[in-house]
């Protein structure tokens, strides 16, 4: 493969996963909260209790921008505030019940929507994503 072909697959790769994670992301149920906080559900679904910071960084927002998407998530019932254990001067978020459901509607709500695309394809169509979901992964962990 030439430099150029390679530059042009780099071209087009870019494009198709930028329109699919934009359009993965902007799929939401309804009354689902907004991108940002949505992934801060999902966070600490994945992860448990997160300080502030950590959130910021897996985000890779400012503290400030990550202290109002935490505060809004509070007001709402969604996340409450507890002192770490181990180190009381630390504040962690922890999902609420709303919280914990509100994470699993998303991701139901994202994966059906996923899922119904994959299905209209045609067998062949599934099998060459399925060949390119490892090299994807590949790149995306180097």
């Amino acid at each position: 493969m030439t430099d150029a072909s390679i530059a042009e697959l780099g071209a087009q790769l870019r494009t198709a996963v930028a329109r699919v994670y934009s359009r993965f992301r902007s799929e939401r149920a309804e009354g689902e909260v907004a991108e940002a906080a949505m992934l801060v559900l999902v966070q600490l679904r994945k992860h448990g209790p997160l300080s502030l910071g950590e959130l910021s960084e897996r985000a890779r927002v400012t503290p400030g921008s990550m202290s109002q998407t935490v505060n809004r998530l509070v007001a709402a019932g969604h996340l409450v505030r507890e002192r770490d254990a181990a180190d009381r001067r630390r504040v962690l978020f922890v999902l609420t019940r709303e919280g914990t459901q509100m994470a699993d509607q998303s991701r139901r709500h994202r994966e059906t929507w996923l899922n119904d695309r994959l299905a209209a394809l045609t067998p062949d169509q599934r099998r060459i994503l399925a060949d390119a979901a490892p090299i994807l992964q590949q790149i995306a962990d180097s």
